[in-house]
């Protein structure tokens, strides 16, 4: 019996060792898993927040933008506003007096300039200026001698530019 009893002990220990060697191949299969899950989570969660601080930048950027627009806008309005309310008082004016109607009207004009210029707005176009097609727009084309090849011979419309941004064109007549 004792010969029975230690092969029953005998194998119960190499079960037990099987079993053993078992879970300890599973603990270093976790083990090795773990680091790489962990790796993967922690991946996912920088990409979630990346994500998210791209989401926020957008919408702060657009916000800005929209709020910047709407100052520049509001800036140049309160420039012009001087200027309406001296082409109203010059329009709630009973009297007929031409040459005061004149000035009124001349000083508005400087008034508006001085606005355009405070907000960076420059005129050109020049008659005996030189063509530039960027900055001008040929209407009109004369064939005179006296005169340089692409010189401008009338300006039938200013040109206006914001510091080099042309926001419109000089409207011309050129010679030759």
């Amino acid at each position: 019996m004792s010969k029975k009893k230690s092969e029953k002990n005998k194998e119960e220990e190499i079960k037990e060792n099987i079993n053993t060697t078992e879970n300890e191949e599973k603990e270093t299969e976790n083990q090795d898993e773990n680091p790489l899950e962990k790796e993967l989570a922690d991946t996912k969660e920088q990409l979630l927040r990346v994500t998210a601080e791209y989401a926020n930048f957008r919408k702060r950027s657009e916000k800005e933008k929209n709020e910047s627009f709407a100052f520049a806008t509001a800036k140049a309005v309160g420039e012009i506003l001087g200027v309406i309310d001296n082409l109203e008082r010059a329009l709630s004016n009973e009297h007929e007096d031409y040459e005061g109607l004149k000035k009124g009207v001349q000083m508005t004009y400087d008034g508006l300039m001085a606005s355009l210029k405070k907000l960076g707005v420059t005129a050109y176009g020049e008659s005996g200026d030189k063509f530039d097609p960027n900055y001008h727009n040929a209407v009109m084309h004369v064939e005179d001698d006296s005169l340089e090849a692409n010189v401008i011979t009338d300006v039938f419309q200013k040109g206006y530019k914001i510091n080099d941004k042309v926001v419109r064109p000089a409207m011309v007549k050129t010679a030759n």
